[in-house]
């Protein structure tokens, strides 16, 4: 022996010196042996040891053994036979209880009927370690807590971390005088750790919260739930209540009896719940898998999106797009507002909140249908994001006196000295998410992804595909365009020829040879514009400066002849220099300019303005006229090959000149839009890259 308590001094007096050298602790002796030979799951003891009836236990701390002696009840052991009947009753009872409150209270009974405590108490940890009073037993001598919160000052969370470590503790008298451990030899010292020490004294803070509650003595056995301190059996005495060692182990078996069973029920609801749940996962997965967009897919299902996450509202933003809301929902600016504050502090994880306004106040606004949100992003580098909302539920909690009052006196802190109910009213919080919801959410997500990739995939394989088609589209459009080149111009040579060879041709034979000449030059024509838009393909891009004022004067130059005799106001504002092919943003200008002219034909005066500016690293330039303008329901058919808005009896042309300004445009790396009215004039814009860095004229 190496230390021990003054109490265990004055009770074994020099026997506790050296056990083994008395006869009468023998017994004693031989339990503790066989429990260290690991012949004794326990080592629990009672007997008599110098005149007295005490009860042991022994445990190990580090390389040192702590031996611990309790005077014995003086009701003694009840027969192992007697008692095993009760257990056998009150496991039956856990089974059939409805559920866990019910199952709960057959707990407080069970174990106030074994320890003979004037109350007993179940309470369960909420997610912020206050503690609800479910299950309740008493005689009457102390009050009812049943209902009541108990907040998690009360219990710490050091000795949160006992109470995992040491499931049953005891105190038989809060009066108690706590005495030290004396060091008989050099290896005891302050470091002891007596974590799991059956007698280790408590704080005295505590000691005057079990008086201001009004109890004089105490125990607690930790209900333990797949590891994690999911609650506690609190016991209390109003008089000093000792509980034998047999029993209390009896106790803390039928605890974790208990807690196996909270086990069971709750894995059994999460099993449920997700295979509820995976079933909608799976509905939803199909009708994204069978839509040509995932966001389609989602809004087709709004109601198994809901129920997914058990939510009132749902959102679905896609970058650059209107929010798509589902259910009850914040308005779309509010909904975008959140999108922005989630991007300071969600870092691309899923995120989720009981209570919004508790982290951003100026949510207060939403709490009707947004107190409580639940979002995963579904891209790490665009803004898209699935919400869910649920509105708040106002409540009112009962606690076990004020949880928020401190009590200090000559600078030390006090426990609260009233437990009387204390009502509070909580609002702006939602019902919190739950972990399978989470993973719902969190799984949607996933297969979002996986939808988007396969699609890029499928994209990817698709462009590989077009993009060799083209090619060889437009070698076959080369080859046969410069094949027919030839002979148009035979046609319209040789009909010239005919023409002034027979003199004598009377009215509609010159008619017949007129026709198939113009027939021919137009289809000559068409030959020429198809090569140099299959060309504008084929051709490299050689990029340099580009003096735009200057080429727009060119191109106005050009079309003097079609300008000729015309009154036309032209309005020629600022031009920035470009960057790109000359020879190709030549025809660019060309074709947009040219059609401006020839679209404003019919008028006695035109108006026409070219303008410019750069902006946002674009040089963006502008082509605007008063001509007869298009519909702006065809503005998708604008740019392509062979589209024609205007008759072409009215309007000579091929239909090829903006299919090839937005084909040179495009590679580039620019943009080419429209916006026109029906006889109120078009306004054509297109944008070039501005060089970056380092790029120069070659």
């Amino acid at each position: 022996m190496i230390g021990a308590s003054r109490t265990a001094m004055d009770w074994l007096g020099p026997m506790a010196l050296d056990l083994r050298a008395l006869p009468e602790a023998a017994p004693l002796v031989g339990v503790l042996g066989r429990w260290l030979a690991g012949d004794l799951p326990s080592s629990e003891w009672q007997g008599s040891l110098a005149g007295r009836v005490l009860q042991s236990v022994a445990h190990r701390s580090g390389d040192l053994l702590i031996l611990e002696f309790e005077a014995a009840p003086a009701e003694g052991r009840e027969p192992l036979e007697l008692l095993f009947p009760r257990v056998r009753r009150f496991a039956e009872d856990l089974t059939g209880a409805p559920d866990i409150p019910a199952l709960l209270a057959h707990t407080a009974r069970f174990i106030r009927s074994l320890t003979g405590f004037d109350r007993a108490l179940v309470y369960q940890f909420d997610a912020d370690w206050n503690g609800l009073v479910e299950g309740e037993d008493g005689n009457g001598r102390l009050p009812s807590y049943l209902g009541l919160r108990f907040p998690a000052s009360d219990i710490p969370a050091q000795a949160r971390q006992l109470y995992a470590l040491n499931r049953t503790r005891i105190i038989p008298n809060a009066g108690y005088a706590p005495v030290p451990i004396e060091s008989l030899g050099p290896r005891v010292g302050p470091g002891l750790d007596l974590s799991h020490s059956v007698l280790r004294s408590v704080s005295p803070v505590h000691l005057e919260y079990m008086r201001n509650m009004g109890t004089l003595a105490s125990m607690s056995v930790s209900i333990m739930v797949d590891g994690v301190l999911w609650g506690l059996v609190a016991c209390h005495s109003a008089q000093p209540h000792l509980v034998s060692l047999q029993m209390r182990g009896l106790c803390d078996f039928s605890v974790q009896l208990v807690a196996s069973e909270i086990a069971a029920r709750l894995r059994g609801a999460d099993a449920a719940r997700r295979l509820a749940l995976g079933q909608l996962h799976s509905h939803l997965l199909a009708s994204m898998t069978s839509s040509g967009q995932w966001t389609r897919g989602l809004e087709a299902m709004p109601e198994a999106l809901l129920e997914l996450v058990d939510a009132t509202g749902a959102a679905i933003i896609v970058d650059g797009e209107a929010p798509i809301l589902i259910g009850a929902t914040p308005e779309p600016d509010d909904v975008s507002w959140i999108v922005s504050q989630l991007a300071t502090i969600a870092d691309g994880l899923p995120w989720d909140t009981a209570s919004l306004p508790l982290i951003w106040p100026e949510a207060e606004r939403l709490a009707d249908v947004a107190s409580g949100v639940l979002a995963v992003p579904i891209s790490d580098y665009h803004t898209s994001w699935l919400l869910w909302f649920r509105p708040e539920v106002t409540r009112t909690v009962r606690w076990a006196g004020e949880p928020h009052k401190v009590v200090t006196e000559h600078g030390r802190i006090h426990p609260r000295q009233s437990f009387a109910s204390w009502q509070e009213l909580v609002r702006f919080t939602a019902r919190p998410w739950t972990d399978p919801e989470r993973d719902a959410a969190a799984n949607l997500r996933a297969a979002i992804v996986g939808i988007v990739l396969r699609r890029a995939e499928e994209v990817a394989e698709l462009a590989e595909e077009l993009q060799k088609s083209n090619k060889e589209l437009e070698a076959f459009s080369y080859s046969v365009s410069h094949d027919l080149r030839a002979p148009f111009r035979h046609i319209v040579g040789y009909a010239e020829l005919l023409r002034e060879r027979e003199t004598n041709l009377d009215g509609k034979s010159r008619h017949y040879l007129e026709s198939i000449g113009e027939a021919a030059r137009a289809a000559g024509q068409l030959v020429d514009d198809l090569l140099n838009f299959s060309h504008v393909g084929r051709v490299s891009i050689l990029p340099r400066t580009i003096d735009t004022g200057k080429l727009v004067r060119e191109v106005r130059h050009s079309l003097e002849l079609k300008t000729a005799g015309r009154e036309i106001d032209w309005q020629i504002g600022p031009l920035p220099n470009a960057w790109g092919d000359p020879t190709l943003i030549r025809q660019v200008w060309f074709n947009l300019v040219e059609n401006a002219v020839k679209y404003t034909g019919p008028l006695d005066r035109a108006e026409i303005s070219i303008r410019g500016e750069d902006r946002d690293g674009e040089s963006v330039y502008h082509v605007k006229d008063n001509g007869v303008g298009f519909d702006m329901a065809y503005k998708d058919k604008l740019f392509g090959v062979f589209q024609r808005l205007q008759r072409a009896e009215d309007f000579e042309g091929t239909g090829i000149g903006l299919a090839l300004a937005r084909r040179i445009v495009e590679r580039h790396g620019g943009r080419i839009w429209a916006e026109g009215e029906v006889g109120a004039g078009a306004h054509f814009h297109f944008s070039l890259p501005v060089p970056g860095e380092g790029e120069s004229d070659v």
